[in-house]
């Protein structure tokens, strides 16, 4: 089977990453094998990236070559070898965040993001001239007042989930952005809803697009 690459993606306290293993059993169940990974991390090396990421101080730029330079080994290691297998790859985020993190939210230049996601997502495929990018990328939106609630409940925030909704509301926005301009990829569902509604939108956009054939009930 050709592989499958699915990104989950949504601020912090969205409730992206609790219906990753809701899919994965969804699509096991469809017959195909499935791997499950994340970023900034996925790799040994990129785990690395993604501790100096949460918890050390830095500046946007250096914020910005730590995620692409994690992504690089990620997409070498894991992620391409995985679709060459035919695999479905499930990863919570990928370079949309950056666009809304580090772009929008820390006004880091998107035309330079453009460049460093061409740098680094190009020449590791099967094709060579292709830059890799989701088939699917599932929005977890979700006003960032209410985000915010759920993570005041959560555990000890790390650098980015202590920022305030103002930080997020800018994050947010990036996500509209990139939606807007690749509205094929994106399917938005209400993360505000409860987890059952949420689940039954994230299955119905995979269903849609026929990757759940075979699925037993």
């Amino acid at each position: 089977m050709q592989g499958l690459f699915i990104t989950f993606e949504g601020i912090d306290g969205a409730g992206k990453s609790s219906h990753i293993d809701t899919l994965a059993q969804a699509l096991r169940a469809a017959g195909r094998q499935v791997t499950l990974t994340r970023e900034p991390g996925g790799t040994p090396l990129a785990e690395k990236l993604r501790a100096m990421l949460l918890h050390d101080a830095m500046d946007a730029l250096t914020e910005t070559l730590l995620v692409f330079a994690a992504r690089r080994d990620h997409l070498r290691v894991v992620i391409e070898p995985a679709l060459a297998r035919g695999d479905v790859v499930l990863c919570d985020r990928f370079t949309d965040a950056t666009f809304a993190y580090q772009g929008v939210g820390r006004g880091f230049d998107l035309q330079v993001l453009s460049y460093m996601e061409r740098l680094a997502q190009t020449g590791i495929a099967l094709e060579p001239d292709l830059m890799r990018n989701p088939d699917l990328t599932l929005w977890f939106d979700v006003p960032p007042e209410v985000a915010a609630e759920r993570l005041a409940a959560a555990r000890t925030p790390d650098r980015f989930e202590a920022e305030g909704v103002e930080f997020f509301t800018r994050v947010a926005r990036g996500y509209a952005d990139r939606a807007a301009g690749a509205t094929q990829r994106f399917a938005r569902l209400d993360g505000a809803q409860p987890r059952a509604q949420v689940a039954a939108q994230m299955l119905a956009a995979v269903a849609a697009r026929g990757w759940l054939q075979g699925a037993t009930p």
